[in-house]
């Protein structure tokens, strides 16, 4: 995210932006089924185009709602690409400048990081990558105040969705749902978006309207999270991120150390087909098995912790919706409900921002030409493919090879690449300012298949050969 102006002005920034839909569009009501970080990203991005933007949530929600009790994920360690920073920041303009006010740190992504990669230390250099570490619950919390101050959105709470409606056509037209103890409603869209997250019914949706279930690929990592969150001391420390990764096949545990807004750390541990402890005791001593020795050092340290929470269920999932040929018109998915990553490698934030990015886009320039809502569905979802392909592909190949036997050669290469340029990131500074770049989504993949980059591989490679005896 760049600085920008105070959270007040932003807000009647992003209010403004909503009046100038022309009310002879004739694009009247968009819903999105649910009304967690996704669905408020897709609500205050249609809040620009439809002159009504319908929420339906399953939980009771308010102004100072943070992070869903029912999405277990919410209580972990997020990390905030910069990418994802940046285009948060065009959709909520000084969101930055308002978390730092609370505490939340802003900071250059190789100076003030502790980063023990599978080969040793990261080096400490100034990356140029601007990135700022807080808690989901106040991400959310400050998102959702905005959106639920626009005008056109309207948000329902204890809102379940039973159905969607085709018309003559075929196209989505219509979403039934119960909110509270109330009976069954029925609301028509010009626009459906289903941002129900990880757990979403679109299966069900399909199957009960007579249209065919997207593929889906799955990859299972079989890590497991544990996390705390608890007082920082007054002690200044040279590092806002402490981290070690895990890396298959061989390093099963790792952490992550977060400085958080209100003067806070917040820990996740995480192992591979082991399971980091629920108690406070049993956390510390599991920190202590790190080879990255700052997590123990401010556990230890701690005065008073929250609850420590447990997330299981980790893994990768993209429903193939772009590739269902009886995908129906009106129907759109965003964020879990699109795509689940392994939240180990921090993008499950960023590439929704980007996904509303996109879409938002496509609305632009289809109402700028009078293009109307026909093919948005398909356009967009080829457009989000487009844009998970990466990151997936990041994250998936490195799970793979938990168990690498039998995995396709592409994936074995990319898992030895990533090892070569690791060793290289512990002393040269170019390396892993490309590497923060490519991690962070700044820069495409390509960047650390420079020519520089493979020379220097090479050499490593040769370096490293054993000499034969002549």
């Amino acid at each position: 995210m760049t600085d920008a102006d105070s959270g007040a002005s932003a807000r009647g920034s992003a209010e403004g932006s909503t009046a100038a839909v022309p009310a002879s569009q004739g694009w009247r009501r968009a819903v999105v089924i649910g009304g967690g970080y996704a669905g408020l990203l897709a609500a205050r991005v249609l809040a620009d185009h439809f002159a009504e933007v319908l929420v339906l949530e399953r939980d009771a929600v308010d102004h100072t709602t943070g992070a869903h009790p029912s999405a277990p994920q919410s209580y972990h360690a997020h990390a905030m690409l910069a990418k994802g920073a940046e285009k948060l920041e065009l959709l909520f303009p000084g969101l930055r400048a308002e978390l730092e006010q609370l505490g939340a740190p802003v900071y250059d992504y190789g100076e003030r990081i502790s980063f023990l990669l599978p080969t040793g230390y990261a080096v400490r250099t100034t990356t140029g990558v601007r990135v700022q570490s807080f808690t989901r619950d106040e991400l959310e919390r400050r998102i959702r105040a905005r959106v639920l101050d626009l005008a056109r959105v309207e948000v329902v709470g204890e809102a379940r969705v039973q159905g969607l409606g085709t018309g003559p056509d075929g196209r989505i037209e219509k979403v039934r749902y119960r909110a509270g103890e109330g009976g069954e409603q029925e609301v028509t869209a010009d626009l459906v978006v289903d941002a129900s997250g990880r757990t979403t019914s679109i299966d069900d949706w399909l199957s009960a309207s007579g249209l065919p279930v997207s593929a889906r690929n799955t990859v299972k990592a079989k890590i497991t999270y544990t996390t705390m969150v608890f007082d920082r001391t007054p002690e200044e420390k040279d590092y806002d991120i402490a981290y070690q990764m895990t890396f298959a096949p061989s390093v099963r545990r790792g952490g992550v150390l977060l400085a958080v807004e209100h003067g806070r750390w917040v820990c996740s541990l995480f192992g591979f087909e082991q399971q980091p402890p629920t108690d406070p005791d049993g956390f510390l001593d599991y920190a202590r098995s790190l080879d990255n020795p700052e997590l123990a050092e401010q556990i230890a340290r701690r005065s008073r912790e929250d609850e420590l929470h447990r997330y299981t269920n980790l893994g990768s999932t993209w429903r193939l919706h772009h590739r269902n040929s009886g995908w129906p018109e009106g129907l759109i998915a965003i964020g879990d409900a699109l795509c689940v990553f392994n939240p180990v490698y921090g993008q499950g934030l960023t590439v929704p921002a980007i996904e509303a990015d996109a879409l938002g886009s496509l609305l632009r320039r289809r109402r700028a030409t009078g293009a109307g809502l026909a093919g948005l569905s398909r356009e967009y979802l080829r457009a989000a493919a487009a844009i998970i392909k990466v990151p997936w592909s990041l994250s998936t190949t490195s799970d793979l090879m938990w168990s690498p036997a039998g995995q396709p050669r592409s994936a074995r290469f990319a898992h030895w690449y990533n090892q070569q340029v690791f060793a290289l990131a512990r002393h040269d500074a170019d390396v892993w300012t490309r590497f923060v770049k490519v991690a962070n989504m700044t820069a495409p993949s390509s960047l650390l298949m420079h020519p520089s980059v493979l020379a220097k591989i090479a050499r490593q490679t040769l370096t490293r050969r054993p000499q034969h005896a002549r």
